[in-house]
């Protein structure tokens, strides 16, 4: 099967390595679009009574920041690799990964999705919720986890 719109999930976990060569074991010679996608939770400060704005501006900024190295960091990888007719575009979302995700993939007609898994289990999976397993389970395109 041929997919020629994939997203990656990217976020700042180990796993990132496994998910370049995924990605790149699937869009290796093919005329594919590749969007590399990071979701920055917007409630960064939940559960403290009080947070003065500029505090958290200055952490939102750096939460900014970070995510842009990152997505850089994996495209300029993807980019040595890949054939020309490969595109990549980066795109950076606000809210709660798993629906963020879910619905750029629908919005844009995503063929594939690939994402990482902790390996998060039992209680602690249930308690903390899974990116990839909400992702899995909701998406309308096929999923690749990546452990």
């Amino acid at each position: 099967m041929l997919f020629h719109k994939i997203l990656v999930a990217i976020d700042k976990s180990e796993l990132n390595s496994k998910i370049v060569e995924a990605t790149l074991d699937i869009a290796r010679n093919k005329d594919a679009h590749i969007t590399l996608v990071n979701v920055i939770k917007e409630n960064v400060t939940m559960g403290l009574p009080y947070v003065p704005k500029d505090y958290l501006e200055s952490v939102l900024e750096k939460v900014e920041e970070e995510s842009n190295k990152l997505v850089e960091k994996v495209q300029s990888e993807l980019l040595t690799v890949l054939t020309k007719g490969t595109s990549i575009e980066t795109v950076h979302l606000k809210g709660d990964p798993a629906h963020q995700i879910l619905d750029y993939a629908k919005d844009h007609g995503q063929e594939l999705i690939i994402i990482g898994s902790r390996g998060l289990s039992g209680v602690k999976g249930v308690m903390l919720g899974s990116v990839s397993h909400k992702v899995s389970q909701l998406s309308s395109c096929p999923v690749l986890i990546v452990h």
